[in-house]
């Protein structure tokens, strides 16, 4: 156990490497939480700093969450017995704490983003075909509403039941779990987005939707 728990532990702090707030100091000692929706994912990065910004705010982003699932469960720490842990769960718990820690980073005074870039980084780790899945989601959902929170939500949330149907053996439990979890943690980083929604204030790419709207 002991092992598990500094392995979530060094996952939180990789996940607390935000890639907008580590970007910004090189750019000047610009902070994106004081632009825009105050967010420091890549979409509040583009809308401050354009396209090349948010491109490599995204790498780093996704970047830790692939090595939290992916190098870092399977990585022997010195001086500590190894887990009879199966790795795929190990992988998960990393994971978690990684989007956790993008959203609350301990070296950032606990303000992030909301999660979802380093969830991208996870998915890739843990299942690529699932990834595949969900991005399918995200862009169908984007084109027909027009909201990147509403895409990056649904997204989100459509992990657990493909997992749940489509993930290989023995890993569709925890890989369902985790779709749970997340989702469900994404949604809650997205509220104030579900306010806006609900008072007409959110942003839209109406030039990209498909539906009508107002």
């Amino acid at each position: 156990m002991i092992e598990i728990a500094l392995k979530v532990l060094i996952a939180y702090l990789l996940g607390s490497v935000c890639g907008s707030l580590v970007l910004g100091k090189l750019k000047g000692g610009l902070d994106v939480r004081d632009v825009g929706s105050g967010n420091a994912g890549a979409t509040n990065a583009l809308r401050a700093g354009g396209w090349m910004f948010a491109l490599g705010v995204l790498i780093i982003d996704v970047g830790k969450g692939w090595l939290a699932a992916a190098v870092l469960p399977g990585l022997n720490l010195p001086g500590v017995a190894s887990s009879m842990v199966p790795l795929p769960t190990i992988a998960v718990l990393c994971g978690f704490a990684a989007i956790l820690g993008h959203c609350f980073p301990v070296f950032h005074g606990f303000r992030g983003g909301k999660g979802v870039g380093t969830f991208v980084g996870v998915l890739l780790a843990l299942w690529p075909v699932g990834l595949l899945m969900v991005l399918g989601v995200w862009v169908l959902v984007l084109l027909l509403f027009g909201y990147v929170s509403v895409a990056s939500m649904v997204a989100a949330l459509s992990f657990a039941p493909v997992a749940w149907f489509l993930a290989p053996d023995p890993d569709r439990a925890i890989f369902t779990a985790f779709g749970v979890a997340a989702g469900a943690f994404i949604v809650f980083m997205h509220r104030s987005n579900l306010r806006n929604l609900m008072t007409g204030q959110e942003h839209c790419f109406r030039k990209i939707r498909l539906l009508p709207g107002p």
